[in-house]
């Protein structure tokens, strides 16, 4: 995104100084951008201070005011009035980093159109075992995907703000339904945090074998329970809030456990490495999807009208058909009363793109990125 600020003219704001928060600052604050804080425990004010996470602190999540850009980074519980609280005290754009997000844009969009165009739901999928603003970095989101959640009702330069501060912090935007966000992070988050946790407790059933059973774990244990020592206290409120996506991945993990059960039970040997076979395959193909810059760009520009939802319709969509964005510009024209929305995508992925706009009526031209 261009012409909306140029970094060193940004105020951001930050509410919860956590490890995410307070690397989202010191990565903003390397970039040039002036940094606002609050949180409600002042030992991470403090420290938030003291790694630079922060230039300043205010006193309440309404003192936001002078701020271009809020990002709300409170447990999940507390991020849909967090975030209701601070559109409602200021003029600024406002995202999250919260891991749940339909129930946050059903309730903002409750709001009404005034505040919920202003706001755009995010996920950076990244994190560490450390916690608290001694633990962040500037470069924890480097490379990794940031998910971005925009409605029917999200103003397009709210968008591309958001977007261009999460390229800005080295992550890549990916835009996908809020329904749909919460079905994939349950199971490729949610699900595996609490299954690491049942492995642990397996593996320490009998307590006097405790020692015994670390000095025997190997790596392969110990990289499929690393996730488990991460902060605790997170988790029953993710857990809960998206206790639907998490209890239908959950029950497709027991069926299939019980599937392996009754292969071991009945010695299937070919049943058995048919579905370590399929694994192995699907393990391949994921640590084998090329790198956004392994693949060739095409540039995508699209006569867009003037009106809400424009943006959303045309992301989202495209985002079900598996076509990710890599990035987005947005050109106004006086004289069509529309505008011109141009978006670079992987040349592999143009001919599901060109389908889904045409389906849609949008009109478009292409051009291959040299």
């Amino acid at each position: 995104m261009t012409g909306v600020f140029h970094e060193s003219e940004l105020t951001i704001g930050i509410v919860g100084l956590g490890l995410i928060g307070s690397s989202i600052g010191l990565g903003m604050a390397t970039a040039g951008a002036e940094i606002v804080g609050f949180d409600h425990d002042q030992t991470r004010c403090s420290q938030a201070q003291s790694v630079g996470a922060v230039h300043s602190l205010v006193d309440g999540v309404d003192d936001f005011a002078p701020c271009d850009l809020v990002v709300v980074c409170v447990p999940v519980s507390a991020v849909a009035s967090t975030v209701l609280e601070v559109l409602s005290s200021s003029d600024a754009y406002v995202t999250d980093v919260g891991s749940v997000k339909r129930p946050v844009v059903e309730s903002v969009e409750r709001a009404g159109q005034a505040l919920s165009s202003r706001f755009v739901g995010g996920h950076p999928m990244a994190g560490s075992e450390l916690s608290g603003p001694l633990g962040a970095s500037p470069d924890m989101f480097r490379g990794a995907a940031w998910v971005l959640t925009p409605s029917a009702t999200t103003d397009p330069v709210a968008f591309a703000t958001v977007r261009w501060m999460v390229q800005l912090l080295g992550a890549e935007p990916i835009e996908i339904a809020p329904k749909r966000h919460d079905q994939l992070v349950a199971a490729v988050s949610h699900v595996p945090h609490l299954t690491a946790g049942a492995l642990l407790e397996v593996a320490h059933r009998d307590p006097e074998d405790q020692a015994l059973t670390l000095r025997l774990a190997a790596g392969g244990f110990r990289d499929m329970t690393r996730i488990a020592s991460g902060d605790p206290e997170i988790w029953p409120d993710i857990c809960f809030e998206n206790d639907d996506a998490i209890l239908d991945a959950l029950d497709a993990l027991i069926a299939k456990l019980h599937d392996l059960r009754e292969r071991v039970a009945a010695a299937d040997s070919v049943g058995l490495l048919a579905d370590l076979e399929r694994a192995r395959q699907a393990r391949s193909e994921l640590m084998n999807v090329r790198p956004r810059t392994a693949s060739a760009l095409v540039s995508i520009r699209v006569l867009v009208p003037d009106r809400p939802g424009v943006l959303a319709d045309i992301t989202t969509s495209l985002g079900a058909r598996n076509v990710n964005v890599y990035d987005v510009e947005i050109a106004h024209s006086v004289e069509t009363h529309g505008g011109l929305l141009i978006m670079l995508i992987a040349e592999q992925d143009l001919g599901a793109a060109a389908e889904e706009l045409t389906e849609r009526g949008y009109v478009f031209t292409t051009a291959r990125q040299v």
